[in-house]
């Protein structure tokens, strides 16, 4: 039977109809079935032009609703570190999507016991006005990261590239501007794969292989950075997570004069920053607790506990709480020892 357009038309509305006074569920509307039979060739079948609106309406955002979570590929995992493994590869689908990489957080107030301001003096006006920091500061970080390769190696074992910048600002302190008075930029690129065989009582285990630069982005006497190789270990027992993540300092030339620009800007970094750190995570009833630990396993016991705490609070947004006391929280702070505590809000946790 031939038809022209408008009988075509005719006949997928009756159809459409019959379909809707039968009761059978119509995701589609008449006016996107109309919409689909302008540009479709006369061999489209009804099924398929549902099938169409079908997909446009899976696709479709309202306004001011959030769309739908991606439908996973693989069963949900009762591991914790597999479960958000598998949560980060089916968000990677979505090319609207952003990864967390390490906790994403705003700590509007933070109150520091000690300040550091031994090296801003060299750069201070020479009537020393504008020298004194003040104990209240802001802190925040922003961790991302992307999936550059998946299955590359092992099956669910992935190439990544992260960024992490995390920035302690004086917002308080108007006597000086307010100025962020230090930054630190640490870019990553990584292997992540979990293991298929995990010793007895042992529920998951994953093993992240990577190279970190980190840098404070500036010049002269206020540089600092370092390069590093690094193997994290992480495994997971009922409910709780450990990682034991060593690292290797790659070596840096000698400066040859006071403010030598290729020479390394922190010869004693790993002194206090340590050659290792251990860090431990405990969720229960949507509570996370967790604590990082770095010691330079030497005779001064150099290092830096961090103990952390988030709780629900909005709908996407979780309570945290930090406290830091020792040695390189910030890169311009490596060799001072710094307490602070601060309050604030979490965007992405580790679990």
């Amino acid at each position: 039977m031939n038809l022209n357009r408008s009988g075509w038309s005719a006949l997928v509305m009756t159809v459409f109809c019959t379909s809707a006074h039968a009761g059978n569920p119509t995701s589609y509307s008449w006016p996107c079935i109309e919409q689909h039979m302008q540009s479709a060739p006369p061999s489209t079948t009804i099924a398929k032009l549902k099938a169409l609106c079908a997909e446009d309406t899976a696709s479709t955002v309202i306004p001011g609703e959030l769309p739908p979570e991606p439908v996973s590929s693989a069963p949900p995992s009762n591991s914790l570190i597999l479960a958000r493994m598998q949560r980060e590869r089916d968000a990677a689908k979505s090319r609207f999507s952003i990864i967390g990489h390490n906790r994403n957080y705003l700590l509007p107030v933070t109150y520091m016991a000690n300040t550091n301001e031994a090296p801003f003096r060299s750069v201070a006006p020479p009537n020393g006005e504008g020298l004194e920091l003040d104990n209240l500061e802001v802190k925040f970080q922003i961790s991302l990261k992307t999936p550059l390769f998946n299955d590359l190696l092992l099956k669910n074992d992935g190439l990544y590239a992260g960024f992490t910048a995390t920035s302690f600002w004086q917002m308080y302190n108007k006597n000086v501007s307010s100025p962020f008075r230090e930054t630190n930029y640490e870019p990553e690129l990584f292997w992540l794969a979990p293991f298929s065989w995990t010793p007895q009582g042992v529920d998951a285990m994953v093993l992240m292989l990577g190279f970190s630069h980190q840098s404070n982005g500036q010049t002269g006497t206020l540089s600092r950075s370092w390069n590093r190789l690094y193997a994290d270990f992480i495994w997971e027992i009922g409910d709780f997570v450990f990682s034991l993540k060593p690292w290797y300092r790659l070596p840096e030339s000698a400066k040859s004069y006071l403010g030598d620009s290729s020479g390394d800007d922190n010869p004693d970094i790993e002194d206090y920053m340590g050659h290792f750190a251990f860090g431990t995570a405990y969720r229960k009833n949507d509570h996370e607790f967790s604590m990082l630990v770095r010691n330079n396993l030497s005779a001064e016991n150099k290092g830096a506990i961090q103990a952390e705490w988030t709780f629900p609070l909005l709908r996407n947004i979780r309570g945290y709480v930090q406290y830091f006391n020792g040695y390189g929280e910030s890169l311009i702070d490596y060799n001072v020892r710094i307490e602070r505590i601060g309050v604030g809000f979490l965007l992405t946790d580790l679990l």
